[in-house]
């Protein structure tokens, strides 16, 4: 019965204890992730997020929105949060490796933590807050440092045009064009479309941009096409 009690009583200090240690021994690689994520290089910018960040602050801008909290967040969700933290809880999606359960607690910590980086709120941390939350609390202020440091950088970046963006999209698809299935990808992309069609062909046809290039009648033949090869797979099956 002592032993019990003793445990009760230590148990939530053992808890932090390894954390603690948890924490000496991932801090040289969570520095190293925030680094390789949020830093920009000379010799490979990051167009395609400079020109979708441009994207939502000319979104902002046609919205009257002025709110500089409000373009963090947007900017917060659109790439940190559903990409990135995606990855780092779940690194089975790009590498072969087994998540084990201790694996999957200590990159919840990490992702914690990015997760805290790129928010704006204040941090309300007690003595009951989740330890995964008070692991790095006092580094999360340099962190944000570094997140902010990042979207100025992509905000200060040169323009791209529409033009400049696609010859890059087309560059990179080059690059990549034997290392992926196209067709998978197309057949998923494909499904999304369906699955939404109506209420993109009610988009393309209320932007008067996509209109005057006839991105409706081109999504439908798109989709007519698809219909019909999905249809003559199943029939020659």
């Amino acid at each position: 019965k002592l032993i019990n009690i003793v445990f009760v009583i230590v148990s939530p200090f053992l808890s932090k204890f390894f954390f603690c240690i948890l924490q000496g021994t991932l801090q040289k690689f969570l520095d190293d992730l925030f680094r390789a994520i949020l830093s920009i290089r000379d010799d490979k910018p990051p167009l395609a997020i400079k020109y979708f960040f441009d994207f939502l602050e000319e979104q902002a801008e046609k919205r009257g929105i002025s709110d500089p909290d409000t373009l963090h967040i947007w900017k917060t969700n659109s790439l940190p949060l559903r990409f990135w933290v995606n990855i780092l809880k779940n690194p089975q999606f790009v590498f072969d490796i087994d998540k084990t359960d201790h694996i999957d607690a200590c990159l919840s910590v990490i992702a914690q933590a990015f997760i805290d980086a790129c928010s704006i709120s204040d941090l309300q941390l007690g003595k009951d807050s989740p330890t995964n939350k008070l692991l790095y609390a006092k580094e999360i202020p340099e962190y944000r440092k570094i997140v902010q440091r990042y979207y100025k950088q992509i905000h200060d970046m040169p323009p791209l045009s529409e033009q400049e963006m696609n010859a890059h999209l087309a560059e990179e698809s080059r690059k990549y064009r034997n290392e992926f299935n196209t067709n998978v990808a197309m057949t998923e992309i494909y499904k999304y479309a369906k699955r939404y069609r109506t209420q993109i062909v009610n988009a393309l046809d209320s932007n008067s941009t996509t209109r005057r290039t006839q991105l409706q009648h081109k999504f439908e033949q798109v989709i007519a096409l698809m219909e019909d090869n999905i249809y003559e797979c199943c029939s020659e099956a």
